[in-house]
């Protein structure tokens, strides 16, 4: 079983790979060496919708997205695609086209001329974000993770997608001593918060993996939410050098944290899962600082 589990997160993880990054196959790619010159492209921006096209023939495009900082907010391998800019602001949009001979990159400035809110209606941007204002989220060190096992009947990868905390697989361990086991620290982990403030920003205060260490490190960047219908399959992505706050453990270096699937999300409550190698689940469970 734990074989059919690993086998499955290795496709999904290609899967992923190769969805939203260059890939290079020199075996499909034709043999031809490209110039700036040769590139045909378009980046429109009509309204708050940034609609990009490749019309280069015969080569894989790369497309990506930063902000007037320099924060990358996005990229795609798809030879046209929109893109939702709710923020007014200007940004660059680098095209890159990859042949067997090599690949060649062009950049474009656009501008998007007022903000559109309405992007944003959906509850759970004011419930992660506060909107403008911003939100700021700590673990919970009363109950900060579940494990979740597996039996005959189900997977944690089942449970992952639609299971109920403390039901069928789900094993709840709720007070702190209950998982002295897994290596966690009781000491302040640190602080996450999200704002749309002009922008997906975000600032982590990650205290360090390192067992007996209080020091603490800053980061700040972007993000972005994917929202699915229903909640099935949520996401919070960062970009750049991010992570999702965090505890050490034997399990704190078997997933990553850069992309983490939400499992619950309320006003109070901020939950994510992480699966590690063996099909094995931990959900991390997060509350507003007060």
């Amino acid at each position: 079983m734990k074989n059919i589990f690993l086998k499955l997160i290795i496709i999904l993880a290609l899967g992923s790979l190769f969805s939203c990054e260059p890939v290079e196959d020199r075996y499909s790619l034709p043999s031809m060496t490209l110039t700036s010159s040769d590139l045909k492209y378009s980046a429109v921006v009509t309204g708050n919708k940034l609609v990009l096209k490749n019309m280069t023939p015969e080569v894989i495009p790369y497309w990506s997205y930063s902000d007037s900082k320099g924060n990358e907010l996005g990229h795609s391998n798809l030879n046209e695609t929109t893109i939702s800019m709710p923020f007014a602001g200007t940004y660059t949009v680098n095209f890159t086209a990859f042949a067997r001979g090599g690949s060649v990159s062009s950049s474009v400035v656009v501008k998007v001329l007022q903000n559109d809110n309405s992007l944003f209606s959906d509850p759970r941007w004011a419930m992660l974000t506060n909107g403008v204002a911003g939100k700021t989220w700590k673990l919970n060190m009363v109950a900060p993770i579940e494990f979740v096992g597996t039996n005959v009947h189900s997977s944690a990868m089942d449970a992952i997608y639609g299971a109920v905390p403390g039901s069928g697989d789900w094993n709840w361990y709720p007070n702190f001593s209950d998982i002295s086991w897994a290596g966690f620290e009781n000491k302040e982990w640190g602080e996450i918060t999200f704002d749309l403030n002009g922008g997906y920003n975000v600032t982590i205060k990650q205290t360090s993996t390192t067992t007996g260490s209080t020091a603490q490190t800053t980061k700040t960047g972007t993000y972005s939410y994917s929202q699915t219908p229903k909640f099935t399959d949520d996401r919070i992505i960062f970009n750049g050098n991010l992570e999702m706050l965090h505890m050490n453990g034997d399990y704190s270096t078997s997933f990553t944290f850069s992309n983490v699937r939400l499992y619950e999300l309320t006003a109070t409550t901020l939950s994510y899962a992480a699966v590690r190698a063996d099909g094995q689940v931990l959900i991390y469970h997060l509350i507003p600082k007060s």
